[in-house]
């Protein structure tokens, strides 16, 4: 099986930060995640990277799920699961037929939107967050992390603003992921996204990725909560400008 996995010099030099930041986003820091695809993008097709990384995600998945078992807000799984179903739906439908391109800029747009308007109204003062609300930006999670693993700055839409304690913030954000990537192994599987190639690929930088999660959730539990939303909300920001800059730039290129 290794073998057939890809060993190109370049490609590793793309996939060993994209892994690191997985795993530190698989820790608790959430927003760095979303670097991981487009990284790897810039080597693979967007829909194929996303699927070489969702075995590692899967298996980050059940050591930060363990880690953080008790430490969960029931309400946004409840309401947000359900939307990010039906944008897994949608995403699947329209996988052949939605840009790339268009996906990054959307999700960048939501994400430096958000961000400017948290910054402008100063504080980040916490709010109750709605149903329809939470409904929608699972919708938006879930079609976007089906398409290019950009389901952070949705889902961070609805939850940043309520202020939830840290650790229910980071647990509830991995179980809502874990969640997410599980409903993405059959349609990955139908549209025939998971070769040998790939998934000896994905083997290969496994314990890499296991590492950088354990790191990742060694310094959650240290960092204090203040600089741990000051930094969530910087990390927004600049993958917001990243995904916006390599949509842009995609399509002006093309």
């Amino acid at each position: 099986m290794f073998a057939s996995l890809i060993t190109e010099p370049i490609f590793y030099a793309i996939a060993i930060p994209a892994v690191i930041f997985l795993g530190l986003a698989k820790g608790g820091f959430s927003g760095v995640g979303t670097a991981a695809t487009p990284l790897l993008a810039l080597y693979l097709p967007p829909l194929e990277a996303a699927a070489l990384l969702l075995p590692i995600l899967l298996c980050q998945d059940v050591i930060s799920v363990y880690v953080y078992r008790r430490e969960w807000d029931a309400w946004n799984l409840k309401v947000m699961l359900p939307g990010a179903a039906l944008g897994m739906g949608i995403g699947w439908i329209f996988a052949a037929h939605v840009s790339d391109d268009v996906i990054r800029i959307l999700v960048g747009v939501i994400a430096l939107a958000f961000v400017a308007n948290a910054w402008l109204r100063s504080g980040h003062a916490a709010h109750v967050s709605t149903v329809m609300g939470g409904l929608f930006w699972g919708v938006v999670s879930g079609f976007t992390s089906f398409a290019s693993q950009g389901g952070g700055p949705p889902y961070q839409v609805h939850t940043l603003p309520q202020r939830l304690p840290k650790m229910v913030f980071v647990g509830t954000t991995t179980i809502f992921f874990a969640a997410v990537n599980v409903m993405k192994i059959v349609p990955y599987f139908m549209l025939g996204q998971f070769s040998a190639r790939n998934l000896a690929t994905s083997l290969a930088l496994l314990p890499l990725a296991v590492l950088a999660n354990a790191t990742g959730i060694w310094l959650v539990r240290r960092v204090p909560t203040a600089i741990f939303y000051r930094i969530t909300y910087i990390l927004l920001f600049l993958l917001g400008l990243l995904l916006l800059w390599q949509g842009l730039s995609h399509m002006l290129r093309g």
